[in-house]
């Protein structure tokens, strides 16, 4: 790893203040994926795989069991429509916080701080959701399943808003964790009620108003809205765009301060 983030160029000259920031982000990504998927194709295989069979785990369930989708003709595409966009964040904002945990001995380096840590992470993280996505695609269309949105810039925003809340949790959750560590177990708690309630098996719009209304205040159950109005315009679904975006803002920006000027501290 020492020799990776050297800063001397070949031949000796020294690399300008940019080449030497990529190359260390470089580094990390590399050492981040060597540690993580065992340094090998197939442990890196898993890793994309691993949501990737969720998904379909959960849509062979609902599919053998002839339970229709609530909305549409197709199960699958009903199910992956409301999946994808909240596994995307709730795997960035944990890997995010588990990047810096395990590797937050390399910040005794000093070309690496803590915020690269956490850059080369999400860069990682959506890289691999990238290529789970297009798995999960090809998957549909050799089940003769069309996956393309009736909107697709609707589509495309809403996995980008999907991202940017992963980030913004996720650089929340290291300063949580950087205070308690036991944070990491919470969160995966609090992951689960937010999966439960985000309106992946069902159209939460079809409850009652008083009931909704307050599932509203979940970022990933708007998440999987945004994407599936993409995909059913008819449904006529209430997605509030800016409350999604400003949450996400938001949290990247108190997450930053507190890593900044607290977390970074005490390290």
């Amino acid at each position: 790893m020492a020799a990776e983030l050297t800063t001397t160029a070949r031949g000796g000259n020294p690399y300008s203040p940019l080449e030497s920031y990529l190359h260390v982000v470089h580094a990390l990504m590399l050492r981040d994926m060597r540690t993580r998927f065992g340094g090998t194709l197939w442990g890196y295989a898993v890793v994309v795989l691993w949501p990737c069979i969720h998904i379909f785990a959960l849509i062979g369930i609902y599919t053998f069991q002839h339970i229709p989708a609530p909305v549409g003709t197709s199960s699958a595409l009903f199910f992956a429509t409301g999946a994808v966009p909240v596994l995307i964040f709730q795997y960035i904002s944990r890997e995010v916080m588990k990047a810096v945990l395990v590797n937050r001995p390399l910040t005794y380096y000093p070309q690496v701080k803590l915020f690269d840590l956490i850059l080369a992470r999400v860069l990682v993280e959506i890289v691999t959701g990238f290529i789970g996505l297009l798995l999960i695609v090809s998957v549909l269309v050799a089940l003769g399943i069309d996956p393309r949105p009736t909107d697709s810039f609707v589509a495309v925003t809403g996995y980008l808003a999907a991202i940017l809340l992963g980030i913004g949790v996720g650089v929340v959750n290291v300063a949580i964790v950087g205070f308690f560590p036991g944070w990491l177990i919470g969160y995966a708690l609090f992951n689960i009620v937010m999966y439960v309630a985000s309106g992946i098996i069902f159209m939460p719009s079809f409850l009652p108003e008083k009931i909704y209304v307050w599932m509203k205040y979940n970022p990933a159950l708007q998440l999987t809205e945004w994407v599936r109005s993409a995909y059913y315009p008819s449904v006529g679904l209430r997605v509030d765009y800016l409350y999604v975006v400003m949450f996400a803002l938001t949290s990247l920006s108190v997450g930053l301060l507190l890593v900044k000027h607290v977390v970074s501290k005490r390290t």
